[in-house]
């Protein structure tokens, strides 16, 4: 059975003292969550001290991005080993706002997925499509290639990954899919992966829901066969509604 995930994607919010803030009030409130596993992308600057923080507790630390490359003069970027340095177990790679902001294609996030993968790193893999792409009912072509390429060449010996659904149509608007439209879209995704690894292999790969999850549509949502978790946004700045989140899939 697939444990939960919840994954709280701070994007780029929060001081370092808001950060801690933050993280020690969900230290309280989750002390005695259980059967789901609960994860935070605070920023970079704040990696460190969130580290600290969380030490000994049941959350977990990704990061929100890596470069694919070890080391190397490519000012500005952030690497694997950096990050596993900073004690992340995850790092996210291929969110929508990259791809939409920084123009990440498939090969980025297939080359980012791969050195993820040799660190030792747990990559929680976006997908999703535009709501255009959805109008024009290419949602399933758009999720196949976006899955083919960007795990082509990943071999089943490294494999350590999560996929995120993440209709970019969703993200931060307030509109999300509905539970049925989510779980239809994480069973093809599935379907995707048994072809390209196995049954077996698929069928204990976490898919995440991520578009405007909520305390108010999170238990609904986690209620769904192939929702194993939520990745989530705006609410994760909030105590109380991620709490609730993460609440909402330990009743599963």
């Amino acid at each position: 059975m697939r444990k939960p995930l919840i994954a709280g994607n701070w994007k780029m919010n929060n001081s370092i003292a808001e950060s801690l803030a933050l993280v020690e009030r969900l230290k309280v409130l989750l002390k005695d969550s259980s059967g789901v596993e609960i994860l935070i992308a605070p920023p970079f600057t704040a990696l460190a001290v969130v580290r600290d923080a969380i030490r000994g507790s049941n959350i977990k630390l990704g990061a929100q991005n890596i470069f694919w490359k070890d080391s190397g003069a490519y000012t500005g970027e952030v690497s694997p080993l950096m990050i596993r340095d900073l004690g992340c177990e995850y790092v996210i790679i291929g969110h929508s706002e990259r791809r939409e902001y920084f123009k990440e294609s498939d090969e980025v996030v297939n080359k980012k997925i791969g050195t993820a993968l040799r660190n030792k790193l747990k990559a929680i893999v976006c997908v999703g499509e535009t709501l255009k792409e959805r109008e024009d009912n290419r949602t399933m072509q758009v999720i196949e290639s976006q899955i083919k390429r960007g795990l082509e060449g990943i071999s089943t010996s490294e494999l350590r990954i999560v996929i995120a659904y993440e209709p970019v149509w969703a993200i931060g608007t307030g509109r999300n899919a509905t539970p049925v439209q989510a779980n239809e879209v994480h069973a093809y995704i599935r379907r995707l992966l048994s072809q390209i690894f196995s049954e077996d292999i698929a069928s204990g790969i976490r898919i995440l829901y991520g578009g405007s999850v909520k305390p108010s549509n999170s238990a609904e949502l986690m209620s769904e066969k192939e929702i194993d978790g939520a990745l989530v946004g705006g609410a994760s700045l909030d105590a109380d509604s991620f709490t609730q989140i993460v609440r909402s899939a330990c009743m599963v």
